[in-house]
């Protein structure tokens, strides 16, 4: 059953993506019937520079999708990039990755320095993913209830003043653990709303053809920053110490903010937000619960999130223990996981909408690859395994986020990603100690072999349970002729005389 909400979204989507926003704009006011809107457009940059074929009549929008969304081709690895807020919002998120994966760095070693403890380390993370756990579903709620760009603009600004004051305390030497703590959670606390209305809010820059690309260049963006973050940071770290780190992340928002101001906000896309009732989180589990496409693919997600992604544990123990190297070759091995990623968000932002059986896929292969690198006899071969992990790891998380999103009403989407966020990285307080364990009383080699297993198990249950919900098969051709498959998914309802082709 169809939340009100959700249903009243519904009833009152009329466009797709050969539709005028500026059109659809001039029929809600006359009809005077305003509608939320959530995946219109045509991925076209500028209105005043769409073709007159983009303001014909729109066809009737296809059925597939709960937007209403006719998915196309891609139309390259940047499209997204042609629609001016987009890129005002791409180029701001480069520059405060950047900085947030310098604070990541600096904040570890200055609770290092202050406390000569790696559990304090573990502790500083702990505060920072803990509210995540607890009101990550609260945060999605909030993402539907209010304005998703001036919500935006809060929680930007929120983290830019945190890190400012980190910055204050650390350079003027009053900094302690505990402080650091503090700001942690504070930290976390923000991320509950900032996370999942940034990931909604991707969809009211961008028309539904250009969404699995937008997600993919994030995707690659976060990837980048990863790689220069911490060589900065180390830079900073070791000529001038924590504190201007922290500062120069706190400036890095600057950018967000100002990309989100400058704006065209007659060329954004936006849901109308959902007016405050009882029941609302619940009616978001229920949207998800009832619904197999995207149940699975949440299960799914919970499952690699908490046990696939447990590399920072599982690394060092390779590094120190397995291959017997040093700092350097440590850092290499982050270094290949980083590009593999970043590879995999470019070779995702080429393709078009995301199907489940690629989704599934990804997950597949990328425990398999985990299973696979348990058992590497050396350290170059572990390293180039770690950077095909990193491009199916990649594939999974853009082909989740994208096939959520596109999967959603406009009305419930923050919930829904505020629930995906929960289970992928909330999970982390319960999949990290558990692989610590496992790695710290039989070796990494086991604890990644586990990892693998569980992720690729997992993958298999959830793709036997899509099949069966849609009636689907697997079909084997060995002889399939031009453009036929060897091995396809077919409905099961085929005529009889296809099975004799099998084996």
């Amino acid at each position: 059953m169809t939340p009100p909400a959700a249903a009243s979204a519904a009833a009152t989507r009329t466009d797709d993506l050969t539709a005028d926003p500026a059109a659809d704009r001039a029929a809600t006011a006359e009809s005077q019937a305003p509608a939320p809107v959530g995946l219109p457009g045509t991925g076209d940059d500028d209105p005043d520079e769409r073709t007159a074929a983009a303001t014909t009549a729109a066809p009737r929008p296809a059925t597939g999708s709960p937007t209403g969304a006719r998915f196309t081709r891609p139309g390259g690895m940047f499209s997204s990039l042609r629609i001016r807020n987009y890129r005002y919002y791409f180029a701001g998120q480069v520059v405060s990755n950047t900085g947030t994966w310098m604070q990541r760095i600096a904040q570890d070693w200055l609770v290092l320095s202050l406390t000569g403890s790696p559990f304090a380390v573990g502790v500083t993370t702990a505060m920072q993913f803990l509210p995540m756990l607890l009101l990550g579903l609260w945060g999605g709620v909030l993402a539907d209830r209010l304005p998703k760009r001036r919500l935006l603009l809060a929680t930007q600004g929120a983290m830019g003043l945190l890190a400012a004051g980190l910055a204050v305390l650390t350079v003027t030497g009053t900094v302690t653990a505990g402080l650091v703590y503090v700001f942690a959670l504070l930290l976390g606390l923000v991320t509950v709303v900032d996370n999942p209305t940034r990931q909604a809010f991707v969809s009211e820059m961008v028309p539904a053809r250009d969404l699995p690309n937008a997600v993919s260049l994030n995707a690659a963006n976060f990837q980048t920053a990863r790689l220069v973050g911490p060589a900065v940071a180390g830079l900073l770290i070791a000529a001038v110490g924590s504190g201007w780190a922290f500062a120069a992340n706190a400036l890095s928002f600057a950018a967000v903010i100002g990309g989100l101001l400058a704006m065209r906000e007659s060329e954004l896309r936006p849901t109308a937000p959902v007016a405050r009732q009882r029941g609302q989180l619940r009616e978001g589990l229920r949207y998800v619960r009832e619904r197999p496409e995207l149940l699975w693919p949440m299960v799914l997600a919970g499952f690699i999130g908490t046990f696939g992604f447990n590399f920072p544990t599982l690394l060092s123990g390779f590094a120190y223990d397995t291959f017997r190297v040093g700092a350097g070759e440590y850092g290499l091995l982050n270094t290949a996981m980083a590009v593999g990623s970043l590879t995999g968000a470019l070779l995702a932002a080429r393709r078009g909408a995301p199907r489940l059986r690629r989704l599934v896929g990804a997950a597949v292969a990328f425990g398999t690859l985990e299973v696979l690198a348990a058992f590497a006899p050396g350290y170059w071969t572990f390293a180039a395994l770690l950077m095909l992990i990193g491009v199916f790891g990649l594939t999974f998380n853009t082909s989740v986020n994208a096939a959520l999103q596109l999967g959603t009403e406009p009305a419930v989407r923050g919930r829904v990603m505020g629930l995906l966020v929960l289970v992928f990285t909330g999970g982390t307080p319960i999949g990290a100690p558990l692989v610590g364990w496992v790695t710290a009383a039989y070796g990494p080699r086991l604890g990644l072999l586990a990892c693998g297993l569980v992720s690729a198990a997992a993958a298999g249950v959830v793709a036997v349970v899509l099949a069966r919900a849609a009636d689907l098969r697997v079909r084997v051709d060995l002889h399939p002729g031009a453009g036929g498959r060897v091995v396809a998914v077919v409905p099961r309802t085929l005529p009889r005389k296809d099975l004799a082709t099998a084996c």
